[in-house]
């Protein structure tokens, strides 16, 4: 058995433009509805994998615990992206936005002020060392990596332009910023 009917094609990025880099922002934004979550890395195309049960668990308890502890001046958000340039998106798994937020798909890194990433086996290498470097020239103060099995965060803030570690939590995450945090680690634990 497939999991596509028969006579469809899956959408995938035409490749000429992939060689030749030149995919934008408004160009994702004009892809059709069967296209895959992706990001732009300087205009290349790359396909999100599709996450596990356990990591969708982590993110949306991530943002229900947000939800209803982080103050007014803020929003949660997920399945929406960072634009970190003209040919360069991001799509973190959370993001917490300064508010007021106007429904969009992309938003300007000033507005983000904290950007989480759920590790999964298909997202190492881009997780822990591609995305951290976007986030950090783009301008996003704040980002956390959450690892699986067993969950643990590592919390960053940006420094003089790059990350630097303020905590890593198993048991319970205690930050000041973005705001006053103490988020035990079995809440967003699935």
């Amino acid at each position: 058995m497939t999991a596509e009917p028969a006579g469809q094609v899956m959408w995938s990025p035409d490749p000429v433009r992939q060689r030749r880099r030149d995919f934008t922002i408004e160009d994702v934004l004009k892809f059709p509805d069967d296209a895959p979550r992706v990001e732009l890395d300087d205009g290349v195309v790359v396909v999100v994998p599709k996450p596990s049960l356990d990591h969708n668990d982590i993110a949306n308890l991530v943002w229900w615990w947000l939800r209803q502890n982080a103050p007014e001046e803020f929003r949660p958000g997920t399945e929406v992206g960072v634009a970190a340039g003209f040919r360069t998106s991001l799509e973190p798994d959370v993001l917490l936005l300064r508010q007021p937020v106007v429904s969009r798909h992309f938003y300007d890194p000033a507005q983000v002020e904290l950007v989480v990433e759920v590790v999964s086996p298909g997202s190492r290498r881009r997780d822990r060392f591609e995305k951290p470097e976007l986030y950090a020239r783009a301008g996003v103060r704040h980002h956390w990596r959450i690892e699986q099995d067993p969950v643990h965060i590592y919390a960053y803030d940006l420094v003089s332009g790059a990350y630097e570690l303020v905590a890593d939590a198993d048991e319970e995450l205690v930050l000041s910023a973005p705001f006053e945090i103490r988020l035990p680690i079995r809440d967003i634990t699935p």
